[in-house]
């Protein structure tokens, strides 16, 4: 399946060229569903139709949803939240009070990403098209199974090698303390969310099947917050296939008092295409009327794509290479907009940490690298360079640097 997640500063018109995209696929014969992540939905106002948290046939081949965390989480954390409820009711925690604190923070992002890969084993569809949530959001959002990454393994080594063993003698003492015992439904609950969140890793960062496309006005917040989105998303491995800029003022007719606008556009444009180069750029002109329901949107994919197929991949070249000259292997990493001085880079165990302001990524090292020490980070053609020497065998700590 074919996943495209769009995204971009709120406001810029992402669920336009989100349901848009959908319709177009649809057309081409794709059986496509577009899917809504962004708690403020707007999805179904964009298809001037209601749509719930199970998708909803719009046309032939094509299907809506808005995701409802608070649905998902029920379905699949519901064993888990019983047992620590009881827990918290049992030390004077309110019900209402209890249920909350069950509820760990990034739980609805997380299963609203497991929808992801059910509909992607699914096989019914050929097509998936994200709607995400503003910028700050999607970052977290995608971001969520490779920052759990650490966390993931040592809870599941909790459980298998702590909780599991000691759950049934301990289950046969008193019933106090077999009330603190979680049941095997909630530890399979845990085991369950935790393989598949490794899964969706896989899914997102398959950069042959996922894609992501940024969606930005042709304004300097805009530019800005697209820039930091592009250097984040190639920091974690996510391809970005296509910029896609929207609303642009028609130059041929006189926009009377929207003619500064239209100057100030241009400039932005030209910086855009240099920027973003070697990235295709899709320019899309500024409507007379709001792009809603199906009629609009048809017509706004037509204009958006033309003949082309939406689906195809519009750029490709992977955001992390593992590359081997020599004794000389290096890891590189596409940061487009990065600033040196305020990325960060060391090694402990057979992790690489690569840290950019708030922003980190851990790489697994491959076996041949382990115990290697990494040499001067450097950039060279927007690439940031980490090399490691074969030849040199010292131990590699928690030594920092700059590149």
């Amino acid at each position: 399946m074919r996943i495209l997640t769009f995204t971009g500063k709120g406001g810029v018109g992402k669920t336009s060229v989100s349901a848009a995209t959908a319709v177009r696929l649809s057309e081409l014969g794709y059986r496509t569903l577009v899917l809504s992540t962004d708690p403020a939905h707007s999805l179904s106002d964009s298809f001037n139709l209601p749509l719930g948290s199970e998708p909803t046939k719009i046309k032939e081949n094509l299907h809506a949803i808005e995701v409802n965390p608070y649905v998902d989480l029920k379905q699949n954390w519901h064993a888990v939240q019983k047992f620590y409820t009881g827990i918290f009711k049992a030390q004077g925690v309110s019900g209402v009070v209890a249920d909350e604190m069950t509820i760990l923070p990034g739980m609805e992002e997380l299963f609203s990403l497991l929808r992801i890969k059910r509909y992607d084993a699914s096989g019914l569809y050929d097509v998936l098209v994200l709607d995400t949530a503003p910028t700050g959001e999607t970052l977290r959002l995608l971001s969520l199974p490779d920052t759990l990454a650490w966390g993931m393994k040592a809870v599941k080594n909790v459980t298998k090698y702590i909780v599991r063993p000691l759950s049934k003698p301990l289950s046969k003492m008193s019933d106090k303390i077999a009330s603190y015992i979680p049941s095997e439904d909630a530890l399979d609950s845990v085991d369950q969310v935790f393989d598949e969140l490794e899964d969706i890793r896989e899914i997102l960062t398959n950069n042959q099947k996922s894609t992501v496309r940024l969606v930005m006005n042709a304004e300097k917040m805009s530019i800005k917050e697209t820039m930091r989105a592009l250097t984040y998303l190639n920091l974690y491995g996510f391809k970005v296939d296509m910029v896609l800029v929207n609303r642009l003022l028609d130059t041929e007719e006189d926009s009377g008092y929207l003619e500064k606008w239209k100057t100030i556009q241009q400039k932005y444009l030209g910086e855009i295409v240099d920027g973003f180069s070697p990235l295709p750029v899709k320019k899309l002109r500024m409507y007379e009327q709001e792009i809603v329901g199906l009629k609009a949107l048809e017509q706004f994919a037509r204009d958006m794509y033309g003949d082309s197929d939406p689906s195809a991949m519009m750029y490709d070249e992977p955001p992390i290479k593992f590359v081997r000259t020599g004794d000389i292997y290096e890891v590189q990493l596409k940061l487009m907009f990065a600033n040196p001085v305020d990325i960060d880079v060391w090694v402990t165990g057979d992790e690489l940490y690569v840290h950019i302001e708030n922003q980190r990524k851990i790489i697994t090292l491959p076996i041949s690298l382990t115990g290697l020490e990494p040499g001067d980070a450097y950039f060279n053609n927007k690439w940031l360079h980490i090399p490691f020497d074969l030849n040199n065998h010292k131990q590699n700590g928690s030594r920092r640097q700059h590149a």
